[in-house]
């Protein structure tokens, strides 16, 4: 029967997209997490060994732990913290997927991550207000990168709607901008470290996708590191052979890769229409007959 589960479980992570597959490590380590910390305390072991995954505010302890900038968008700290991290991440996860690729998704997951850690130590170590805390402050929660993917959506497609209990269709630029107020009002409590992580995801999403609409993508670094990382796992223990590697696109991947083309062909049309065929450059020339019918 577990054998079957995890089987199960397995494949629907294999099959999955990566907004899915985001969604299930955070909740299979919230699981692991948990379960682990009741097993020690019957054995009176305490949960220090958690500082060891969350962000250290101290600049000494970060260098000698640097995963900590990753493992801690990660952790969560109660099912409520996760529960409001996993709807909100799965929401305006798809909606962000139908303006970029997978593979941007989890750019911009880890991406607002960092920014928000960044963010974080900066503070602690800059206004007097952390000063007594530095030493023993800690960071934990997928909320940064969670708001990075909210404000990156609503730059994308700020008057699209979203139907919220209570308050009906609200557009999704509404929603970001009141999630960014609300953490730059409860700068002022006790999570004062945690509401300016939130506003270093924001901040990073607000880039992201203003250069993205560019043509630029400053999470490419992050896809390149990523693909390297996998590579490097899957080698390890195999004797290096030569064979041809065949990529299956997604359905997603696929529908924005053909929108991006088509609205290019539509733009080199245009400037035929305006300005003739001899205006043309030759890249644009190789776009127009390379287009596949």
């Amino acid at each position: 029967m577990r054998g079957e589960i995890k089987e199960e479980l397995m494949e629907s992570f294999k099959r999955g997209t990566t907004l899915t597959k985001l969604i299930y490590i955070n909740l299979g380590v919230f699981l692991a997490v948990n379960l682990a910390i009741a097993i020690l305390s019957l054995f009176n072991i305490s949960e220090n060994w958690l500082d060891h995954l969350m962000l250290p505010a101290h600049v000494g302890t970060l260098l000698r732990q640097p995963w900590t900038i990753i493992t801690y968008m990660f952790l969560h700290e109660s099912f409520i913290h996760i529960l409001c991290n996993i709807l909100m991440l799965y929401w305006f996860g798809r909606l962000l997927l139908q303006h970029c690729t997978q593979h941007d998704l989890v750019g911009v997951y880890i991406l607002g991550g960092i920014a928000g850690g960044i963010t974080y130590i900066v503070a602690y170590n800059l206004f007097p207000r952390f000063a007594g805390q530095v030493g023993f402050a800690h960071l934990l929660g997928a909320s940064a990168a969670v708001m990075a993917i909210t404000v990156a959506t609503a730059i994308f497609a700020p008057n699209q709607t979203i139907r919220l209990f209570l308050f009906g269709e609200v557009k999704i630029k509404w929603i970001a901008l009141v999630s960014v107020a609300i953490s730059l009002m409860q700068i002022k409590a006790e999570n004062a470290g945690g509401e300016l992580s939130h506003i270093g995801g924001a901040i990073a999403g607000y880039f992201f996708a203003a250069n993205y609409k560019k043509g630029k993508n400053i999470t490419t670094w992050i896809s390149d590191l990523l693909h390297r990382i996998v590579n490097l796992t899957k080698g390890v223990g195999k004797k290096p052979k030569m064979r041809v590697s065949y990529t299956k696109e997604s359905d997603q991947d696929y529908n924005y890769r053909k929108k991006q083309e088509d609205a290019e062909i539509d733009k080199i049309l245009d400037k035929i229409k305006s300005s003739g065929y001899e205006s043309l450059n030759d890249d644009e020339k190789g776009k127009l007959f390379g287009k596949k019918r």
